[in-house]
């Protein structure tokens, strides 16, 4: 169990008796008190709503407290993961997902990047939730962004692959050719599909790439949450505090794509790497050298945790 110490103050009534005094003497002691939090009951930022309360998902929620060897997985793990994407995919060129680029140990999912000798592939870990989840919602990860020009990501997507929310998606090496994708930015976002032909909305503001100036986000954990509280509503939070909001038609589907529904559907919860196409095509792939050490090219996940708002 994740669990963070908190310095409180607990207050005792605390009755004195003496046989020499027949008054009873009573007096209040301040006796300070470590109050354990657990990555449970840190709390939701999020506001449920009138008269409801957020409560656990355990189905969906982990917190990585187990062993997951990356050559076959653990039952534990497997009772909540796949790990490999939500369909027969293998992943965008130069990008090829292995099962064995993922692996649970010492409380942490991690996600690795690895090349076969002699080639131009990146090989790269992904897991998809066995459970899906839908509006409304509140979900979130604390993880650690890799010191990697590769993708790092925590989302969710619709079966179908036409509704897509993305938690954060993150770039944290310091090889870069556009200040939009620094390792001091974070993606918020979200699409909405049309498959056949092709098209592909998605947010180009500048909030949509959120930064905080004094934060290289590659340099500790942090927590990325998002709440989806209806087809036409998503909130974006970050260690806590909301950095963003997404509000009606025209900034969730202008074009209707969705035919007026938005994002309405049920989602897969997937967290993975990968060597994106139209960056590797810029150069921005990571090189032999880089990717010989590993601690730079293992994107971290402590815990994710899953909240609906239930009546109080």
């Amino acid at each position: 169990m994740k669990k963070y110490l908190l310095l409180g103050l607990t207050f005792f009534l605390v009755l004195n008796c003496s046989e020499s005094n027949s008054d009873d003497q009573t007096k209040i002691e301040e006796v300070p008190e470590e109050i354990e939090e657990t990555w449970i009951t840190i709390p939701v930022p999020a506001n449920p709503g009138t008269g409801m309360k957020w409560e656990f998902q355990a189905n969906v929620s982990d917190d990585f407290e187990y062993e997951a060897p990356a050559d076959g997985k653990s039952a534990t793990f497997l009772s909540k993961w796949n790990d490999w994407y939500h369909n027969a995919w293998t992943g965008p060129p130069p990008t090829e997902w292995k099962r064995s680029n993922s692996l649970v140990t010492n409380g942490k999912l991690k996600i690795l990047a690895t090349r076969p000798e002699g080639t131009a592939i990146t090989n790269t870990g992904i897991i998809t939730s066995k459970t899906r989840v839908q509006y409304p919602v509140y979900i979130e990860a604390r993880v650690k962004i890799m010191n990697s020009v590769l993708a790092n990501a925590f989302w969710l997507l619709s079966p179908d692959d036409t509704q897509e929310i993305d938690i954060v998606e993150a770039y944290g090496g310091d090889r870069w050719t556009n200040t939009w994708f620094s390792p001091k930015r974070v993606h918020l976002s979200h699409h909405v599909f049309i498959r056949d032909p092709f098209q592909d909305w998605q947010p180009s503001d500048e909030g949509s790439f959120y930064t905080d100036n004094s934060t290289v986000w590659r340099n500790d954990y942090h927590r990325f949450g998002v709440y989806w509280k209806d087809p036409w509503n998503l909130e974006y939070y970050i260690n806590g505090q909301l950095v963003r909001t997404r509000s009606g038609v025209s900034e969730i589907d202008p074009l209707n794509y969705t035919n007026g529904t938005g994002l309405n559907k049920e989602m897969d919860v997937i967290i993975n790497a990968e060597d994106q196409t139209w960056r590797a095509e810029m150069g921005l792939t990571p090189t032999d050298e880089e990717l010989h050490i590993p601690d730079n090219n293992t994107f971290k996940i402590d815990w994710i945790r899953v909240f609906k708002p239930v009546k109080n």
